[in-house]
């Protein structure tokens, strides 16, 4: 046991001393967990941002001035006036993502009670913003109007006081979001890309020939590989975390991050086992590369990362639990963002081990063979 252990180590210090040599790698870790984070984070914005808008007032009342007056940045640009006839045009060309039509003498039927109408015209090929958008046109139109009748002492018919209270993300910025999703994004490309390129290495620089005259087992050598990779890996996700993400992003981390690290321990179990077990298959790097880009977007884009996995239909929902990343994510989110305990996650560890131990045992029979 003790031999076996020792020969564990030592072929993970090489593994470590082969990636130091590495200067593409190396990189590649370096800017996944810094510029990727931060870029992804604050540039690709799905919520809405400096929306363009118009306005076609027809009222000309203080109502209307109001309204024009209640659209405010960050959320939407100045907004534009516009007569009647150039709406038309100016929605072809894209030049506003919403345009509001206020009908005459809004203000004075709105008093009378002969519920008036505004038109809202949504230009929805800017699909992320129009969506959200809409909404939040419909909300500030509807504040201003109840402001509006509440000074001039008529009640609004409903009289029911909606109070809306947002856990976890108060201001529902996307940032807080993306800057953790990301992280993990990157631990499941990386993990993936480093151990399956250091098995593919071996076989073009014929090394795994050394192995076969030493006394070294196949699960000494996938072993040494799975925690030397999984190591560097984890410091690099840690510090993107404290660094990146909470540190320069501002982004609060809620929960344990001892926890989340034993969860990304577990985690990463699974993904580098995958990584060998995807490398078996492949006898070149491009062929790896070929074979693992289908199984990140399949895993990075159905794990619930981008998109809630409730939403998907049952069978894809079904079929991502065979999927170490959407355990991952839930554990993630429930951690870092909700404060969850151990009492909580735990299964969610229990399945990413659970998959890691089926990985890592398809892996192990290949190596074997591929090591004969």
């Amino acid at each position: 046991m003790r031999r076996s252990l020792g020969n564990i180590f030592w072929l993970g210090l090489k593994e470590l001393a082969s990636l130091g040599r590495d200067p593409v790698m190396a990189g590649l870790i370096v800017y996944a967990f810094t510029i990727a984070v931060y870029a992804v984070a604050t540039g690709a914005r799905m919520e809405v941002i400096n929306a363009s808008i118009a306005i076609v007032d027809h009222d000309r009342s203080t109502l209307s001035r109001e309204l024009e007056a209640a659209f405010l940045p960050p959320y939407f640009q100045a907004p534009a006036r516009l007569d009647s006839q150039a709406v038309d045009a100016a929605m072809a060309a894209g030049r506003y993502t919403f345009v509001l039509d206020i009908p005459p003498y809004f203000e004075r039927d709105l008093l009378a009670r002969r519920n008036p109408e505004i038109q809202v015209n949504v230009d929805a090929t800017a699909m992320s913003q129009a969506g959200a958008g809409a909404g939040y046109v419909q909300a500030i139109i509807e504040r201003e109007v109840e402001t509006h009748l509440a000074r001039e002492d008529i009640r609004p018919r409903d009289p029911v006081a909606l109070v809306t209270r947002v856990h976890f993300n108060p201001n529902l910025s996307e940032l807080w979001f993306k800057a953790v999703m990301q992280v993990i994004n990157a631990i499941t490309i990386l993990s993936v890309v480093l151990v399956g390129a250091a098995v593919i290495r071996e076989r073009e620089q014929e090394t795994l020939e050394h192995l076969l005259v030493m006394p070294l087992r196949a699960i000494e050598v996938m072993l040494a590989k799975v925690w030397a990779n999984g190591l560097v890996i984890l410091v690099a996700a840690t510090a993107s975390l404290y660094l990146v993400v909470n540190w320069f992003l501002a982004v609060p981390i809620v929960g344990s991050v001892g926890l989340f690290i034993l969860g990304a321990v577990v985690y990463l179990f699974s993904v580098t086992s995958l990584g060998i077990l995807l490398a078996t298959v492949a006898r070149t790097m491009p062929q790896f590369g070929l074979l693992a880009i289908p199984v990140f977007i399949v895993m990075y884009l159905l794990s619930g990362a981008t998109t809630p996995l409730e939403a998907m239909p049952e069978i894809l929902q079904t079929i991502m639990q065979a999927a170490p990343a959407t355990h991952f994510v839930s554990f993630a989110q429930a951690v870092l963002y909700r404060g969850a305990g151990l009492g909580i996650v735990w299964p969610w560890l229990l399945a990413m081990a659970g998959l890691g131990i089926v990985f890592f045992s398809a892996a192990l029979g290949r190596f074997r063979r591929m090591l004969q």
